[in-house]
């Protein structure tokens, strides 16, 4: 295992989408995906607004100097910033790590790009950094992202009453899903069905 890797950010590209390291440069772009939904609005889920956007991407940017997360721009085949997600809750000595932080613009929405970036980071994060597992988390309240992480192929671990705040302060509950190593390879298998799908 390369411990650099952990560092520092992959760019990974596919037929649908390019994950780049996130910049301060591509906040015009994240402000643009924002724009075409209403993500935001959502009291449950962590999504900048337009004017909490620079203040979202500098912590990030901040957070990963610190070593705590690996953060993407996401971008579609026409270039276009469609959206954010990240690796966090890195763990190189087991090794294992987390995949969240992630939200698209409605266009990206129901497309191919979701289910390629996320094939791409499972990918990275299994066979680049030989991770023994992958872990999801999400807002109880927030049923569309249960059901996207559990089409992933992840299995559902369990449920952490009052975790921690959601972004207007009430508690949470985190449902927590994971991927093991020995379950990759069919979840692999899976995602690219899913994929050629879109093709």
């Amino acid at each position: 295992m390369n411990h650099a890797d952990w560092s520092k950010v992959p760019t990974l590209a596919g037929s649908h989408v390019r994950l780049e390291p996130l910049q301060m440069a591509h906040i015009d772009g994240l402000r643009g995906a924002l724009g075409d939904g209403t993500l935001s609005e959502l009291w449950y889920a962590q999504v900048p607004t337009a004017k909490t956007m620079t203040a979202y991407v500098q912590a990030a940017l901040q957070a990963q100097a610190e070593g705590k997360v690996l953060p993407f721009a996401v971008l579609n085949a026409a270039d276009e910033v469609v959206g954010t997600t990240r690796y966090y809750g890195l763990d190189a000595e087991v090794p294992k790590l987390s995949i969240g932080y992630t939200w698209y613009g409605k266009t990206a929405q129901r497309t191919g790009i979701n289910t390629e970036a996320k094939l791409m980071l499972l990918t990275h994060a299994f066979e680049r950094l030989q991770c023994l597992s992958v872990v999801f988390e999400t807002s109880s309240f927030n049923l569309a992202s249960r059901a996207a992480i559990a089409r992933l192929g992840a299995k559902q671990d369990g449920v952490l009453r009052n975790h921690k705040r959601h972004p207007d302060g009430t508690p949470r509950d985190t449902v927590i899903f994971s991927i093991i190593d020995t379950e990759w390879q069919d979840v692999k298998c899976q995602l690219q069905h899913r994929l050629d799908a879109h093709a």
